[in-house]
């Protein structure tokens, strides 16, 4: 009969199978059998399963039925779980370690971690034991899968609000950014990097062939997410591509897509959609490098975390995804302190936080009314994990990494759960999977509940060392964070003091109080001084820090690329490990200089033309500039090299909320519309504040940009956003597209029927309402007038229009429905234009969590595993019957000599 788990087709002969041992229990704790014997002879385990791993080689690469045979008996302390359950080791093709050096590693590993747990090969080296990439193959497949579903949202959420923005009757028209040159096409092509130059050549019109670019990432994504052979490094890199050329539709300066034009509100980058773009674009590119060149099939699978199978060079790249995810996060807490924002400062961000973000929760109205001292334990917490927490990213202890990663999702899934920040906390969740590995997500899918075998007492007596080490850092994080922060319990009013700056309420700007700022006083915890100095002393260390930590993963692949087998195969991976190496190295090199056109604020010059003004050095955002005598110490290389790729968005900088806004209320434009100037009727959005009785919406992961720009637009004059004007002209023309981005059911839009003969903007303080009060969710006072009362033809708005270069000289023309794809266009357009932006993503999800659970039900099954090690202890032993044993399973002819050599083993 067929012996479960075999490598051979039902009915034929297999290997012979190895009887129950007759050893008794208590000869297993013998010093052969123990896993110091392990220990002690592992090089030359190592090299006589070396020599014979011949013998256990697959068939032919495309032979399904592959042999699984038995590797060299090894010690069943040695072996782990998976050997001690009587079960072979699958082969893995031609090229590739054999069975029998894959299980020899898998002892040597079981030696040194006093037990083979999940993780296989991890731990089977000495660089394998420190390296935290060494079983990252669970967690790569688990990032892939998070980068695709993220641009699938991103790539939806655009495509919805393509023709209100960028379309013939949007608010910016794309065809007015993208007019060839006169340039060649390869250069027109480099410096402005998008696939739309293609879209005449396919008979559509600019808006239409971004429609299309996002139509097909939308798909692609979709496949990336649900199929795994579509986890390719081309489909990642045209989903990168794609993405890229849909954010070269607007033009800088007054672009609604601010990843091209950075939108500076009051001399300072605010959290906007730019930063979400950005982030995508660069861990886009990161995807790119992490995805395999060929997916093996399913039944290839080698073990997870076995180097059997592997490519040396696989750990490279998603090193950097844990280096970005440190550039991010570190970088964000820096910006607060170095802005010298007196709310974070004072520890009182939080209490304006909730209120004045851009698009807040329902659940941000009752975090909004925690206890005060709630709110200043939050704002050190979160300086502690953003701030303290990221270096442990590197740290050679696994369990100080988890427990980064565990308060990195803490902090992200409270930002979601208060927040709506489009795919942002999710891309920001995706990087997280850096830190795991494949041990630990064996164990979260079960494999915990094996019995572990115990330690060895070299591994017993060296754990000790590392638990005094995590309590050191833990102890030292906690004496830390009340040291500095001056962290007083006052018990008898159940409260928590700072020693930091405390703050007082004034005032700047002419006489308006919503532009209030905190004046700080002098701090008795640590001063700005003291914080700057403290940051000169620590931005070089941690570049150094990556710079070793990238170092240490060169040498583990290296030593990798030495135990490959075969002369071809050792000089293809040479080849990829030069290749990626190369590439991790740059990339490395270019974020340290990060985005140096970041440093500067962009206003609006005459013309609408785009300025730019160097900002203070504490507050430019690239990595090196947060001290910036650092930034003049790099390698002159490296920002050549960076220039060399700027335009790509391969590095970008990072600093989210680095000023608390509307400290005197939060500040809000409502838009008006009128027939005769007298009586006016205001224009509710879907998602902004508007209606003081409607609650704060769930958006996310949808990203309603107009809305995003509405809250920027409110912290300043309107002409710092130069969009609006155009976007009171769409409003007076009646321009439908523009009016859906307003409200996607048009019966809703006051003006539907007719648009308004006049528009005009309030600026109003909203703040949120009292526990108390029944059937309000805000309270508003007006503040002045925004934008004054217009109409068409009025001087006033065609200056306005002039001076910004917003006037459409051309004629507009008829959008193109000759050709057979933009007839297929337009028919996709009509049939998902009813539906809302966030029911459509929210759908798409349900379909794929849907499909993913039918895969799951109707997929193969795996095999039934072998008994466990304890029912076998209690088997009687089998009469010697060579009759019973033949009708088990028959031996192969081609595995004579491996059945003759077990049995000299054996005598």
């Amino acid at each position: 009969m067929h012996r479960p788990g075999g490598g051979g087709p039902p009915g034929a002969p297999g290997p012979a199978p190895r009887p129950p041992s007759a050893t008794p229990p208590a000869a297993l704790t013998s010093s052969r059998y123990s896993p110091s014997w392990a220990a002690t002879s592992t090089s030359q385990f190592l090299e006589s399963a070396r020599r014979r791993a011949h013998t256990y080689d697959a068939h032919g690469p495309g032979d399904p039925g592959r042999c699984a045979t038995y590797a060299p008996e090894v010690p069943r302390d040695a072996l782990g779980a998976e050997q001690a359950r009587g079960r072979g080791v699958r082969c893995r093709g031609r090229g590739q370690i054999g069975a029998g050096l894959a299980v020899a590693a898998r002892a040597a590993g079981a030696a040194g971690r006093g037990g083979a747990g999940p993780g296989g090969l991890a731990g089977s080296c000495p660089a394998d034991r420190v390296a935290d990439m060494a079983g990252s193959r669970l967690p790569r497949q688990l990032f892939l899968q998070g980068v695709a579903a993220v641009f699938l949202f991103a790539f939806a959420s655009l495509y919805t609000q393509i023709p209100g923005l960028y379309g013939t009757e949007g608010i910016l028209p794309a065809r007015r950014t993208l007019r060839p040159q006169g340039k060649g096409p390869w250069q027109q092509l480099w410096e402005t990097p998008t696939l739309l130059w293609e879209a005449p050549r396919l008979g559509l019109d600019t808006a239409q062939g971004l429609e299309l670019l996002t139509l097909l990432g939308t798909l692609l994504a979709l496949g990336a997410l649900l199929l795994r052979r579509l986890r390719h490094l081309l489909v990642y890199l045209l989903l990168w591509a794609a993405y890229l050329s849909a954010c070269q539709a607007s033009g800088p300066g007054v672009s609604l897509f601010p990843v091209v034009s950075d939108l500076w509100v009051w001399g300072f980058r605010r959290l906007g959609a730019g930063e979400g773009d950005s982030l995508l674009l660069e861990t886009g590119f990161l995807a790119v490098l992490v995805a395999p060149l060929r997916q093996p099939s399913h039944h290839k699978q080698p073990p997870q975390g076995g180097l059997a199978g592997a490519s040396p060079h696989e750990g490279l790249p998603f090193w950097l995804v844990r280096w970005l995810l440190f550039r991010l996060m570190f970088a964000s807490g820096v910006v607060k302190l170095t802005s010298r924002c007196p709310t974070w400062w004072g520890l009182t961000a939080l209490t304006y936080h909730y209120e004045t973000q851009c698009l807040p929760t329902p659940a941000a109205w009752f975090a909004h009314h925690l206890p005060v001292w709630l709110h200043r334990l939050s704002v050190v917490a979160t300086f502690l994990i953003e701030i303290a927490v990221p270096p442990l990213f590197f740290a050679p202890a696994r369990r100080l990494r988890l427990a980064a990663f565990y308060s990195q999702v803490l902090l992200q899934v409270l930002i979601i759960i208060t927040g709506n920040y489009n795919f942002f906390n999710l891309l920001t969740l995706v990087l997280t999977t850096s830190l795991l590995d494949d041990k630990h997500l064996a164990a979260e899918a079960g494999n915990s509940r094996r019995k572990k075998t115990p330690a060895s007492w070299p591994k017993a007596l060296l754990a000790l060392p590392a638990l005094l080490l995590e309590l050191a850092v833990y102890g030292l994080l906690a004496y830390g964070t009340v040291h500095y922060f001056g962290l007083e319990v006052d018990w008898e009013q159940r409260t928590i003091h700072s020693r930091t700056s405390e703050c007082q309420l004034g005032a700047r700007g002419q006489g308006l109080d919503w532009a209030a700022v905190l004046i700080p006083l002098p701090s008795t915890a640590f001063t700005f001084h003291q914080f700057s100095q403290w940051l000169k002393m620590v931005t070089l260390p941690t570049m150094w820090l990556g710079g070793t930590s990238l170092a240490w993963e060169l040498l583990v692949a290296l030593w990798r690329w030495t135990q490959v087998q075969g002369l071809l195969r050792k000089l293809w991976t040479a080849v990829q490990l030069s290749i990626f190496g190369t590439a991790t190295v740059a990339m490395f090199l270019v974020s340290l200089v990060g985005s140096t056109s970041q440093g500067t604020r962009r206003g609006a010059g005459r013309g609408g033309r785009s300025i730019a003004e160097p900002l203070p050095p504490g507050l430019q955002v690239p990595y090196s500039y947060m001290e910036p005598s650092t930034h003049g110490r790099l390698w002159t290389g490296a920002h050549r090299l960076f220039g060399a790729v700027e335009h790509l968005q391969l590095a970008n900088s990072y600093g989210l909320f680095r000023r608390m806004t509307g400290l005197g209320g939060r500040p809000e434009v409502v838009l008006e519309g009128s027939y005769d100037r007298h009586h006016w009727t205001e224009i509710e959005f879907m998602y902004k504040p508007g209606n003081v009785s409607r609650p704060p919406p769930l958006v996310a992961p949808h990203q309603p940009r107009l809305d995003w720009q509405m809250w920027f637009a409110a912290l300043g004059p309107h002409t710092h956003s130069p969009w609006f004007t155009s976007l009171v002209l769409c409003l007076l023309q009646g321009n439908e597209p523009v009016i859906h981005l307003i409200q996607s059911d048009v019966a809703r839009y006051p003006f539907h029927k007719q648009p308004p003969t006049y528009v005009r903007a309030q600026r109003y303080k909203y703040w949120f309402s009292q526990p108390g009060e029944q059937g309000q969710w805000w309270r508003r006072q007006w503040v002045e007038e925004f934008f004054p009362p217009v109409s068409l033809g009025d001087p006033t708005l065609d200056t306005l229009l002039r001076q910004f270069g917003l006037q459409d000289k051309s004629p507009r023309r008829a959008r193109s429905s000759s050709s057979a794809l933009a007839q297929a266009l337009h028919w996709v357009r009509n049939q998902l234009s009813p539906l809302e932006a966030p029911t459509l993503l929210w759908g798409l999800i349900l379909a794929v969590g849907a499909i993913r659970v039918l895969q799951a039900l109707l997929g193969p099954r795996p095999s039934r595993a072998s008994p466990p090690p304890r029912e076998e202890k209690h088997r009687p032993a089998p009469k010697k019957d060579p009759g019973a044993n033949t009708d088990q399973a028959a031996p192969a002819p081609n595995s004579s000599s491996s059945g003759s050599q077990t049995a000299r083993r054996k005598k």
